[in-house]
């Protein structure tokens, strides 16, 4: 069965030669390790110790020369195995002079092999779970079903009126913060909200759903030529435009469909724990500046300002 297996392009008695070669050179370079290990030693004077010393351990490294210079010889004749794994094409990465630089042939066998071994346990699982019958009837499970309530389906388009309610309350419950309406291209709303004299926010809604949000600075200019909101160009200072990515990210973590007036009040109660954006210090180092910039992240939870490296 061996040599049915290593016979495609593989010399066995240079293959069994070989094996012998690389044990013969692990006893030398043990020997060469042992010499150093017991130095100069059963010398009478200091110069026949050197003497001896030297001696031994210039045969101990002609051992090792010899012994690899064989394995060299041997390992020419024993042969490349032919690979049988079925990769198509992928086998020429292989050829690659660069492979300790991007060894992509032999991680992409490593992939194949996890993968048959997935599949292999994955079928194993399956067998496993189909042999546990869950006795029930077709007419059991049909009664089941019917008596299942059905899901109720969530929209994303709800009346325009309702909208302008959900904003007016919010305005209300915050001073310090101002919001416009306002609806250039039909029923989808923008919303631009000043928070104080810190920053503005252009807000894309589509329906009660964000699904953009721009932060200038206050004294940024906010509209286009044609006096629309500009809904595209970034702000001026790097401060702001951290601010923007974490209102990115803040639009992301609040995510509930079936609620999304609460995502929206939610999302401007994050908000607005901007106000005191050069004010607040780090609740992690305890400093106001870091590379220059104030504490742009606010917690989702607590609403505490941190750096963006301290909040790691």
């Amino acid at each position: 069965m061996a040599e049915g297996v290593l016979s495609p392009g593989v010399n066995l008695e240079a293959f069994s030669q070989a094996i012998a070669a690389i044990q013969a050179l692990r006893s030398s370079v043990t020997r060469v390790f042992d010499c150093l290990k017991d130095g100069m030693r059963n010398k009478e004077t200091l110069e026949g110790r050197e003497k001896g010393f030297v001696a031994a351990f210039q045969e101990s490294l002609h051992s090792v020369s010899r012994d690899l210079g064989e394995l060299e010889r041997l390992s020419n004749l024993v042969g490349k195995p032919s690979e049988n794994h079925p990769l198509h094409n992928s086998g020429l990465l292989s050829l690659d002079p660069v492979q300790d630089k991007t060894p992509l042939y032999s991680q992409l066998l490593q992939a194949y092999k996890w993968s048959n071994k997935l599949q292999y346990h994955a079928g194993l699982a399956s067998g496993l779970l189909n042999q546990q019958s869950l006795k029930r009837s077709a007419n059991q499970m049909g009664v089941s079903a019917k008596r299942r309530p059905k899901a109720q389906p969530t929209t994303l388009v709800l009346p325009p009126q309702y909208v302008d309610d959900v904003i007016s309350r919010i305005d209300r419950m915050f001073p310090e913060m101002s919001i416009q309406l306002s609806r250039p291209n039909g029923t989808s709303a923008m919303l631009l909200v000043t928070l104080g004299k810190v920053l503005k926010v252009i807000v894309v809604m589509r329906s009660l759903f964000i699904d953009r949000t721009i932060v200038k600075g206050f004294s940024e200019n906010v509209y286009t030529e044609d006096g629309k909101l500009d809904i595209w160009s970034k702000s001026n200072y790097q401060v702001f435009q951290k601010v923007t990515d974490h209102a990115t990210t803040a639009l992301l973590h609040y995510q509930l469909p079936q609620m999304p007036d609460v995502v929206v009040r939610s999302f401007m109660t994050w908000l607005r724990s901007y106000i005191k954006l050069f004010q607040a210090p780090c609740q992690r180092c305890g400093r106001f500046l870091q590379d220059g910039l104030p504490p742009t992240w606010r917690d989702f939870r607590t609403l505490e300002a941190f750096h963006d490296t301290c909040r790691q």
